[in-house]
């Protein structure tokens, strides 16, 4: 499934044949409901806060630009083997991952929160998971950071290919916590089956050296040129109101954060 973003704006190709993207960007993204970021409708169509956001700075940055759907685990080898030209999965900016990408400037923050049922003792230390089932999605800065820090304590941690799959898991009593973005956790939350079950347990204490310094797009480390024209386009959309005004239809607070 392939659709346009940015439709009809053509970017030149550069004399000397131009870099991969001088006809098209491909831009990848993981096709799974991750709301409010990533959302499906009935006819199969993808949207959300982070396509649409992917579509205004395509716009901005006069790039034809295409959604180019591509599993979670296998998007770092599709960039780098030039599959894609781009990273739209909010993928944090981390350390580990600048050894073999890079990002752009960061798009969004949000923390890292651990969903449980409602009423239960569950909080967001060691302590408040020991004995528990904690769910995260598989290959994730979330299931890094759990096997650091809440390795000893939980009885198990068990990885999902989806944060949706965590959460519905978590909603039939399968697991006792889920971790992930507090933003993607909200949207559950505020859905009919999440009022249902569960609460938000608190944020985990911070550490950047895993969780990363925010959401950035990836590229490949070659490709400063694309990059640049993103952190451009990034700016201009905060600039001129237009993060803001999708933004608004998504939260209630600054998704950018501090």
């Amino acid at each position: 499934m392939k659709r346009t973003c940015a439709t009809g704006v053509l970017i030149l190709a550069l004399a000397f044949g131009g870099p991969a993207w001088a006809d098209t960007v491909r831009v990848g993204y993981t096709p799974e409901a991750y709301p409010p970021f990533f959302l499906q409708d009935a006819s199969g169509k993808w949207g959300g806060w982070e396509l649409e956001i992917v579509d205004a700075l395509c716009v901005e940055a006069k790039l034809d630009c295409v959604l180019t759907p591509t599993a979670w685990d296998g998007i770092i080898p599709a960039l780098t083997t030039k599959k894609i030209d781009m990273i739209a999965a909010s993928m944090s900016i981390t350390e580990e991952r600048m050894k073999t990408i890079d990002f752009s400037d960061r798009y969004y923050k949000s923390p890292a929160e651990v969903v449980a049922a409602r009423g239960s003792e569950i909080s967001a230390t060691p302590e408040g998971l020991k004995g528990k089932i904690l769910g995260v999605q598989v290959s994730t800065t979330h299931e890094a950071y759990a096997r650091k820090h809440f390795a000893s304590a939980v009885a198990e941690i068990k990885g999902y290919q989806t944060q949706d799959e965590a959460f519905q898991d978590l909603a039939a009593g399968r697991v006792d916590a889920v971790q992930g973005e507090a933003i993607a956790a909200e949207g559950f939350l505020a859905s009919d089956q999440g009022k249902a079950c569960c609460e938000a347990k608190g944020n985990v204490v911070d550490d950047p050296e895993i969780l990363g310094l925010g959401a950035g797009f990836g590229f490949r480390q070659d490709d400063d040129p694309l990059r640049e024209k993103i952190n451009a386009a990034i700016k201009g959309i905060r600039a001129s109101g237009k993060y803001d005004e999708i933004s608004k239809k998504y939260f209630t607070f600054d998704i950018y954060g501090d």
